[in-house]
């Protein structure tokens, strides 16, 4: 189990590390994620859940761009089991979903696939591939999907390397607001 201390912690330390094929870091895309959540007014869960999604790559140390050596890394379940004992349910369901959700979203979105970042493109043929219709169907239809697909918007906007955002602690602090304990 990590504490938010923990948390804020490693955001702060292995956060630094480049975010695999993107002009940003850890750090930087976590709290532009959560930055674009609370643009659109997301309540304290949802923009935990946009801060977080990637967390699994920060408490994993496999390399630089693990997708160019064939590795799907599966940071969205690997950070679950940390942030169980933490945060309620729709938190980890954004997390751990938030892959599905790009899987979805190429599925039914027009133009979302050719969007998608090399890495993206990369790690989603490493995930299961572009969802067929039946898929995406059952995907959509599980409790908490919409809320995953909100964060996997977040999560493909959020690579900016000149984008302001408030500081860690600002988003600590709404955690901590959502948090069980």
């Amino acid at each position: 189990m990590l504490s938010l201390d923990d948390i804020e912690t490693l955001l702060l330390n292995q956060g630094q590390a480049q975010y695999s094929g993107e002009p940003v870091t850890q750090l930087q895309h976590a709290l532009q994620a959560a930055t674009l959540a609370e643009g659109e007014g997301a309540d304290d869960e949802l923009v935990t859940a946009a801060l977080l999604h990637d967390l699994g790559h920060l408490v994993q140390d496999l390399g630089e761009t693990p997708t160019l050596r064939g590795v799907d890394d599966l940071h969205q379940y690997i950070a679950v089991p940390f942030l169980r004992p933490l945060f309620p349910a729709r938190v980890l369901g954004a997390v751990q979903n938030h892959v599905d959700a790009k899987r979805y979203l190429c599925a039914t979105r027009p133009g979302y696939l050719e969007a998608l970042s090399a890495d993206s493109v990369r790690s989603l043929a490493l995930q299961g591939g572009v969802f067929d219709a039946a898929q995406a169907e059952a995907f959509i239809a599980k409790p908490g999907a919409a809320d995953a697909v909100r964060v996997r918007v977040w999560d493909d906007i959020a690579k900016s390397p000149s984008m302001s955002t408030p500081p860690l602690a600002h988003f600590i602090e709404r955690a901590r607001r959502c948090a069980l304990c």
